[in-house]
C-alpha cells in the first residue's frame, strides 16, 4: 500500500498539488465507502416499511416516520456539525462522524420499541450531511480546480452504487431475516469504512480562514437559501415516489414482492448513471444542469403516474426517476459552493440538509395523498408538481443573481 502524504491546509485560496494517483484513488474510495454505507442506510428503510410496520404493529404511514426521523437528524446535524468542526482536522472529523453513524445503526438494530427506533434513526442521521459535505470538499481539494462537480460526483458514487448493490442486498436480508438484519449490514459497512478512512485518507487540516462564525455567515446570503429551497422542493418528488415504491410496485404494477429488490436495483442503476452525467454537466454549466435535471425529473414523475400500471414501463420510468433525481445532486452542491463564498463547509453540508428535507417532505406528501384516498400513483403526480415549483424557485434565484450583477456593474 502506498503511504498517504499529508496535505497541508491552504492559506487563502485553495491551491494544492494533487496526491499521487494511487493515494488519490484509495482516498476517494474510502470517502465513497462512507457514501455507500450512508446510502444503504438511508434508502433501505423505504423498501422495508411493510416489514417494519408489521413487526412493530403500526401502520405503514406511521412507519414512514422512521424515514422522517432520520431526515430530521440530517437537517439538524449538517449545519451544526459543519460549523462547530470548521477548524478541526478533516480526517479526524470524518472518522468521528462515521463512528457516530455506526453507533446510531447499532442502536437501530437493538431498538426495543417504535419510540426508541425513532430516536436511533435520528442519531444515525446526524452525521449524514456533515460527512458528505466535508468529504466533497476534501475530494475537491485533492482533485484540484475545475473539477469540483466531478469530485462531488465521485464521493456521491458510493451513495448511488449503494442503491444498486447495498440497498437490494439489505432489502433481501430484511425480508428473509427481519428488517433489523438490514441495518446490521449497515453496521458492518460502517466498520469497514472506519478502517479505510484511517488507513487511506491523507491528513488534511481545515482552512485557516474558516471558523464557526465564518461558516454560519452563509445563512445571511439570500442565494444560499434559494439554492436550498430548490433542493428542498425540486428533489422532493423523487422521495414521494420512492418512499412507497414497494407497495406501488406490488399493488399497482402487479410485481411480485420477491422482485422488489430487483426494482430497487433498477432505480439505483438510474441513480449511478444520473450522478455521473450530472457531475459532467455541472462542470460545464451549473444552472443549465439544474434546469435539465429538475425538468427531466418532473417529466418522469408525471409519466410514472400512467406507466406504473404496467410492471415493465414502471421499471423503465423508475430508472428514469432515479437518473434525473441523482443528476440534481452534483449541480446543487456546486451551486451552493458558488453562492456561499468563504462558508464552503457549511454550504456543502447544507446541500444534504436540503435533500433530506426533500426526503421528509416528499415522504409526508406521498403519505398525505395516499391517506386521502388518491391511491399509490398520486405521489408521482404530487412529485411532478414539486419539480415544477423547484424550477420556479431556481428561475427566481437566477433572475435575482442577474439583477444583482447588473446593479453592481452600474454602480462600479
Amino acid at each position: 500500500m502506498t503511504a498517504a502524504r499529508p496535505l497541508k491546509a491552504p492559506r487563502g485560496p485553495v491551491s494544492l498539488v494533487a496526491p499521487q494517483p494511487s493515494v488519490l484513488k484509495l482516498a476517494v474510495l474510502a470517502l465513497a465507502l462512507g457514501g455507500f454505507g450512508i446510502g444503504t442506510n438511508e434508502f433501505v428503510a423505504m423498501g422495508l416499511l411493510p416489514e417494519i410496520a408489521s413487526n412493530l404493529n403500526i401502520s405503514e404511514p406511521a412507519a414512514g416516520h422512521v424515514i422522517s426521523a432520520y431526515a430530521l437528524g440530517v437537517v439538524i446535524g449538517a449545519p451544526l456539525i459543519a460549523a462547530l468542526t470548521a477548524k478541526l482536522p478533516r480526517k479526524a472529523v470524518l472518522l468521528a462522524l462515521m463512528a457516530v453513524f455506526t453507533l446510531g445503526n447499532v442502536a437501530t438494530v437493538c431498538a426495543p420499541s417504535y419510540e426508541s427506533l425513532i430516536a436511533a434513526r435520528f442519531v444515525a442521521g446526524l452525521p449524514h450531511g456533515a460527512f458528505f459535505g466535508i468529504a466533497a470538499l476534501v475530494a475537491a481539494r485533492m482533485l484540484g480546480p475545475g473539477k469540483r462537480a466531478k469530485a462531488v460526483a465521485q464521493v456521491m458514487t458510493g451513495l448511488t452504487v449503494a442503491t444498486v448493490i447495498g440497498v437490494p442486498i439489505a432489502s433481501w436480508l430484511g425480508q428473509a431475516l427481519g428488517w433489523r438484519s438490514a441495518f446490521g449490514l449497515v453496521v458492518v459497512i460502517g466498520l469497514i469504512t472506519l478502517t479505510a478512512l484511517a488507513l487511506w485518507l491523507p491528513n488534511m487540516s481545515a482552512s485557516h480562514s474558516s471558523s464557526p462564525l465564518t461558516e454560519l455567515g452563509a445563512l445571511k446570503r439570500p442565494q444560499v437559501w434559494l439554492a436550498l429551497a430548490v433542493g428542498m422542493v425540486g428533489f422532493g418528488g423523487m422521495f414521494a415516489v420512492y418512499t412507497y415504491v414497494a407497495t406501488t410496485l406490488t399493488d399497482v404494477s402487479g410485481l411480485s414482492r420477491a422482485l422488489v429488490p430487483l426494482a430497487l436495483m433498477v432505480f439505483g442503476a438510474g441513480m449511478v448513471v444520473g450522478n455521473i452525467v450530472g457531475g459532467r454537466m455541472a462542470d460545464r454549466s451549473v444552472v443549465r444542469s439544474l434546469y435539465l435535471s429538475i425538468g427531466a425529473l418532473g417529466v418522469m414523475l408525471a409519466v410514472f403516474v400512467v406507466a406504473s400500471h404496467n410492471p415493465v414501463t414502471a421499471l423503465l420510468l423508475l430508472f428514469g426517476v432515479g437518473a434525473a433525481g441523482a443528476a440534481i445532486g452534483p449541480a446543487l452542491q456546486t451551486r451552493l459552493m458558488d453562492v456561499a463564498a468563504d462558508a464552503q463547509t457549511l454550504a456543502a453540508a447544507l446541500n444534504h440538509s436540503a435533500l433530506n428535507i426533500a426526503n421528509a417532505s416528499g415522504a409526508w406528501v406521498g403519505g398525505l395523498v395516499i391517506a386521502a384516498g388518491f391511491g399509490y400513483t398520486a405521489p408521482a403526480a404530487a412529485g411532478a408538481a414539486l419539480a415544477v415549483v423547484g424550477l420556479v424557485v431556481l428561475t427566481i434565484s437566477v433572475l435575482l443573481q442577474r439583477l444583482s450583477a447588473t446593479m453592481e456593474g452600474a454602480s462600479a
